[in-house]
């Protein structure tokens, strides 16, 4: 399968800070790819550098298979960006805003109006094309910017955080429409900090800390590597059931009030468990990427 992205020992530095620290990956075309880490890893430089927003500092950036530097301007007319931060004209109306995009890209007024109108078909805001940006609610504008994203019927479609912040309806709803050009065959390059928008959209990902690639590859893949089938959950361990988990060597996070065990064999374990130590109750659910996450990044807060 052709490459559309391709990157090479990338690296981006702001003065002594190394924000993405020699970083190699590829993605496919078709596919959808994730870029996941916690704040501050890296995600958003490296996205700014494939759709050309911010330059590279070192190493091997190709789009298209074209090299950044010298086909930057061709790279962007194949490229929709939806940024984190809103940056929809307030003063157009919703039709005005994809209309005047269009510009952006030398599409024809009369070809503009045509693939705005089927846009907002798209995301279900025709009934909104006259009405003030001002007037939408933090949903519908997420999902104007997915559609002006849209405009230059692009190649690679780079989401950046595309539904924080938003409820369950909307987020569900952009889920949705995501879903549908994926199978169309569109390349989407997406960050997130949702687990479950990740595990459910994309094919491949990489989680990232402090500039680094930490992990690659299919979320079921990661989560039965790095997290197994099963996770036991178990209020207020006891000092016996630690030293239970650490005799069988079994993989596991103590947060003092809290233990997380990663397990295949649950239901002969859980019955250990339960049945002999557990005081406060404990749990047994499948295991999520949002454990591997935790997992290899640390549970403590960042800045």
């Amino acid at each position: 399968m052709d490459s559309v992205i391709e990157a090479r020992d990338l690296r981006k530095n702001f003065g002594p800070f190394v924000a993405v620290d020699g970083i190699s990956f590829t993605v496919s075309a078709g596919e959808c790819f994730g870029i996941l880490g916690p704040n501050g890893a890296g995600k958003t430089s490296t996205i700014r550098m494939i759709y050309g927003f911010s330059p590279r500092t070192a190493g091997e950036l190709r789009v298209f298979g074209l090299e950044i530097d010298k086909g930057l301007r061709q790279i962007k007319y194949g490229i929709g960006v939806c940024q984190q931060e809103n940056s929809l004209d307030t003063e157009l109306t919703v039709l005005q805003n994809l209309e005047v995009f269009a510009g952006y890209f030398d599409i024809e007024p009369s070809a503009a109006r045509r693939r705005a109108e089927d846009l907002l078909k798209f995301i279900a805001l025709e009934q909104r094309q006259e009405s003030p940006v001002v007037e939408l609610s933090g949903g519908l504008m997420r999902r104007l910017m997915l559609a002006r994203a849209l405009i230059n019927d692009p190649r690679l479609l780079i989401l950046d955080e595309p539904t924080t912040g938003l409820d369950p309806q909307s987020r569900h709803q952009i889920w949705n429409r995501l879903e549908e050009l994926r199978a169309g065959g569109l390349t989407i390059l997406l960050t997130t900090h949702y687990m479950e928008e990740a595990s459910r959209l994309c094919d491949r990902l990489i989680i990232m800390d402090h500039g680094r690639i930490l992990v690659e590859g299919k979320p079921a893949d990661l989560i039965r590597r790095h997290a197994g089938r099963d996770v036991i959950e178990v209020s207020e361990p006891t000092d016996q059931l630690r030293a239970f988990i650490a005799s069988k060597g079994l993989a596991h996070d103590d947060l003092g009030h809290r233990l997380i065990i990663y397990c295949d064999d649950r239901d002969r374990l859980y019955a250990d468990v339960s049945s002999r130590f557990c005081r406060q109750g404990c749990i047994m659910r499948m295991a999520t990427l949002e454990d591997v996450f935790l997992k290899l990044t640390g549970r403590e807060l960042r800045e």
